[in-house]
């Protein structure tokens, strides 16, 4: 073979040719290391310095003299009579709940699954991604690295293609890859087993990858299950084994989900070299699992396997001006990455930030204290808003039955208001200042903030023209697109999508409810596609203390990536009332959104996007069109096979082209690879119960609102019970055992979930729930992320008054929070103060005999007949528990992300049986009206199995 030419060099580089490998290698002179090889140093990326947290403070020790046992009399004597201050004495163990306050878990029987291996004990069934080459990586203690001979050998077992070796490799690997691990299979029997509850925060099932399916050997190759997980993490080989498993394939993510370094959280790495390798044939990006060929000039693609030239630059520290690590690209160490893009990713000059708010100033609206919240909220916020560059922009409209526009010229102090009567014909009364830059019109701006309230603060107007008003926020924003802000808090029944009351009660618990939960007119629809198609998203906040159509109106945010927020009998005489709606406004204003989005996913040959929920508008048979994209908002794409899959893994890809507020174009990428199987009990052992219960959320409110609501909770169980039915036909060795309700270990809570689900607020049977908080129920449903909608659907319960020393306190992660409890009434004790939170509301439930220290310590109350049931503010007292009590709320407040504020609410056990009602709703274990018990939802599953 003759020599090839070197490729021109930078300086102090040097090639030399190896004969053994028939190559060049190039050698950086100053190191002696050639250009592929890895550094003896580890060069990884910044971004995630340690896969290891770093070592947490030491907890302060418990404050053991503060804690305080708050028992009957009875209980006491039961105890013994030391009194109030004695040292508390164990409680009495409880069937499923120890001293310690941990559940036993019974001993649940373990079915051997023929041909499924046996999990050792203490070692977890997952593999660690290793890539074949190089021998060492960032972060990994440097190999000894023998010169020339050494990197001949290392091409020669490449065969000049690095991860591409052909035959049999090191372990008995077959085809360049390791032979395939499985997921150890355990059955367990959910009859007359106590659900651990503490296991819905347990992690999903591992893609046990091939050990050299990544490049890299980095721990950030996979997506964190907050960005993006799928329903399997295991790939059926063919649509056919597929629909035999009778289990869903989907992708659940939330690209954007909010970021905390409390939590550990670690930023998104940013490639700022501008520099994106794609695929020319699939336009995939490059990342972790791509193979790199020819020596490393050129890369296969892990989608669809064509090969493409490595970028010039790609191996280029364009900063420093020098040859730059490979292997230390954040692309090929990270799943979740964000590139900026170059001008060929922009159609136009990045827009700025628009915002229009709509303000219902009618009676309704004004003495309910709405405006003036609103107004005093945005005064506010204006230095939250997304204004990094300067160039955001503004404007105001107040609605009742005429439109008011403001108009606020730069350097003046006041704006003076332009009032519109014609609502069927609308038109801007000025052609500018009333669309404003936010720094340039600021005193103007604050000014009428400032007196928006006490304009109509005489005002006697009924009536709302909201429909008219979205139009004339259209025509002022469309040059620019933006977003809509709207705050309505009565019905529109004026100009442009005029809507009627419709909330007939006749109709709730019939199979007419359904009409009530679509859109009652198309404007909406219709006008919201047109805003989608000029960038332009609509936020909807409703107040009203009557009927207000949630289901027509939320269908302008369902359009255009927006949200619904619904306040029903909203009063700021309230503080509970106007410090949430402040709150969760606030937090909107001040979010960071991205502006003219679109959404793609690509997947491995074969793999194809069949369906799509969440708020977004398609605008092609793959692309999702977003005007904005707000944080913590969740999707789910459904997936179908139509070719069967040859190869060991699939990759599937998101990718988010946006401009942010700041005025850069952007591309977040997040990469997922799985193994295939052609197991069935491959499937069930990697299956994932959260994203299979995000997956029937949607698909259950999607036929709701087609169908009826008994469709929609039959779809869920007979989804349930036909998964059960195959796993104990197809996987489980006990097919003779008809007693026996078989579930794979990692699917055990999933009956659970569905039980929660058919009992949830958006889809429950019963004939008292009004459509409007059936509908806000429904979006949340569909929007919420995993982290959120699991508490949505299973709410958290906690025993206050007898909690271990530690839960209030401050430990390594933040405050502490108490054993979870099952969802049953079975935990209430009369003298106790529990607490029952599921994202939306909080409960703090107070037992008619609790002794008189527990009232006074947590409420500043001298007995519990002085204590009052409904909205509350917990004060801050001066003792142990009253701090440890509040540091729960404030944490309990704060784990979910998004903008969402819960109301706390006081629940007596012996009175507002209303509230009662509502607060036991949530303890979804026990049976209610004409819902069944856990229990019985299990037998009914068992009989359809069977």
């Amino acid at each position: 073979m003759s020599q090839a030419q070197p490729v021109m060099l930078p300086q102090g580089w040097e090639a030399r040719w190896d004969a053994q490998s028939q190559a060049y290698i190039y050698t950086d002179q100053s190191t002696g290391r050639s250009q592929w090889e890895v550094p003896t140093q580890p060069t990884y990326p910044t971004a995630h310095p340690s896969s290891s947290p770093p070592p947490a403070p030491s907890a302060p020790a418990p404050h053991r003299s503060g804690r305080r046992q708050y028992p009957t009399a009875q209980i006491q004597q039961l105890y013994g009579s030391a009194g109030y201050d004695a040292t508390p004495q164990p409680p009495q163990p409880q069937p499923g709940y120890d001293q310690h306050a941990q559940f036993q878990q019974p001993a649940a029987p373990q079915f051997f699954t023929p041909g499924m291996p046996e999990a050792s004990p203490g070692q977890p069934a997952q593999a660690a991604t290793q890539a074949p080459f190089p021998t060492t990586f960032p972060g990994q203690a440097p190999a000894q690295v023998g010169g020339v001979d050494h990197m001949a050998n290392q091409f020669q077992q490449m065969n000049m293609g690095y991860n591409n070796r052909p035959g049999a490799g090191p372990g008995g690997a077959v085809g360049g890859y390791e032979q395939k691990q499985l997921h150890s299979i355990q059955t367990v029997n959910l009859i007359g087993m106590q659900p651990d509850v503490r296991d819905l925060d347990a992690p999903p099932p591992a893609a046990l990858l091939p050990a050299n399916a990544a490049v890299t050997q980095s721990p950030h190759v996979q997506p964190d299950p907050s960005y993006q997980r799928c329903t399997l993490a295991s790939m059926p080989t063919t649509q056919s084994l597929l629909n035999k498993s009778k289990l869903p394939l989907a992708l659940v993510m939330a690209p954007y989900r909010s970021s905390r370094e409390t939590d550990g959280d670690e930023p998104v790495p940013v490639i700022e070299d501008s520099v994106i390798a794609r695929c020319r044939r699939c336009r995939a990006y490059i990342n972790p699992f791509v193979t790199f060929i020819e020596g490393g000039n050129r890369w296969k693609c892990c989608m669809c396997g064509l090969s493409n030239e490595v970028p010039q630059l790609f191996d280029w520290d364009q900063r420093e001006g020098k040859p730059a690590d490979r292997w230390a690209r954040k692309e090929l160490n990270h799943s979740v990455v964000e590139f900026i893009a170059p001008t060929e990713y922009m159609v136009r000059p990045p827009q700025p930030p628009v915002y229009v708010f709509l303000i219902d100033v009618s009676a309704a609206a004004v003495q309910s204290g709405m405006v003036a919240t609103a107004a005093q909220t945005i005064l506010e916020s204006l230095d939250s808003l997304p204004n990094a560059d300067k160039r955001t922009k503004v404007a105001f409209i107040a609605v009742s039955t005429s439109l008011h526009f403001f108009s606020l010229p730069a350097g003046a102090s006041e704006a003076s208001m332009l009032v519109v009567s014609d609502l069927s014909d609308v038109f801007l009364p000025k052609p500018v200042d009333l669309l404003v830059n936010l720094d340039e019109s600021r005193p103007a701006i604050e000014s009428f903030l400032g007196k928006l309230s006490d304009l109509f603060a005489d005002a006697h107007t009924v009536g709302n023209a909201l429909g008219s008003a979205l139009k004339a926020a259209h025509e002022l924003i469309s040059k620019y697109g933006g977003k809509i802000i709207a705050l309505s808090s009565s019905l529109p029944t004026l100009g442009e999508g005029a809507l009627k009351a419709r909330d007939d009660p006749k109709l709730l618990g019939t199979s007419k409810e359904s009409s009530l939960l679509n859109a009652a007119s198309s404007f909406y629809k219709t006008f919201a596609i047109e805003c989608s198609k000029q960038q332009i998203s609509v936020d909807m906040f409703l107040f009203s203390a009557s009927y207000t159509d949630v289901a027509t109106l939320s269908c302008l945010p369902r359009y255009t990536a927006g949200q619904t927020y619904l306040y029903p009998g909203f009063s700021a005489a309230r503080p509970e009332d106007a410090i949430k709606f402040a709150s969760e406004f606030s937090k909107v204003l001040a979010m960071p959104i991205g502006l003219e989005a679109v959404i793609r996913v690509r997947a491995t040959r074969g793999i194809r996007m069949s369906a799509f929920h969440g708020n977004f508008f398609i605008r092609s048979t793959d692309l999702l069109a977003l005007p904005t994209v707000p944080l913590d908002q969740n999707y789910v794409i459904e997936l179908q096979l139509e070719d069967d899959l040859k190869g060991p893994f699939v990759v599937i890809q998101t990718a988010i082209l946006h401009t942010t507020c700041f005025g850069e174009r952007r591309i977040r990428v997040i990469t997922q690879a799985m193994p295939t199987t052609d197991s069935v009990a491959e499937l069930y052992a990697s299956a994932d119960q959260v994203a299979i219960t995000s997956f029937l959320a949607n698909k259950a409110v999607e036929k709701s609102m087609t169908g009826t609501l008994d469709d929609g909770r039959n779809l869920i169980t007979n989804s349930l019970s036909q998964m059960l039915t195959v796993y104990k036909n197809q996987v489980t060795s006990a097919a003779g055992a008809s007693a026996q309700l078989a579930v794979p270990d990692n699917l055990k809570l999933l009956p659970l979930l569905a039980c929660g689900l058919v009992k949830h607020v958006g889809l429950r049977e019963g004939s008292t729930i009004p459509p409007d908080l059936r509908a806000n129920a429904q979006n949340l449903l569909t929007t919420l992320p995993t982290q959120s909608l699991i508490p949505y659907i299973h709410p958290r319960f906690y025993s206050l008054h007898n909690m271990p020393p530690e839960a209030g306190t401050i430990g390594e992660h933040g405050v502490i929070l108490p054993p979870p409890l099952n969802l049953t009434s079975e935990r209430l004790e009369r003298h106790g103060l529990f607490l029952i939170e599921d994202g939306q509301n909080i409960f703090l439930w107070v037992g008619h005999e609790a002794v008189p220290r527990l009232v006074q310590d947590v409420f500043g109350l001298s007995s519990y007949q002085e204590l009052t049931g409904g909205k509350y503010t917990l004060p801050q007292l001066d003792n142990p528990f009253s701090t440890r009590v509040n540091a729960i709320i404030a944490k309990t407040r704060e784990l979910r992300r998004g903008v969402y504020r819960p109301h706390l609410y006081v629940v007596k056990s012996d009175a507002e049986p209303a509230l009662r009602s509502w607060a036991l709703s949530l303890l979804i274990e026990d049976r209610m009206d004409h819902m069944s018990s856990y229990a019985q939802y299990l037998t009914t599953v068992k009989n359809k199995v069977s």
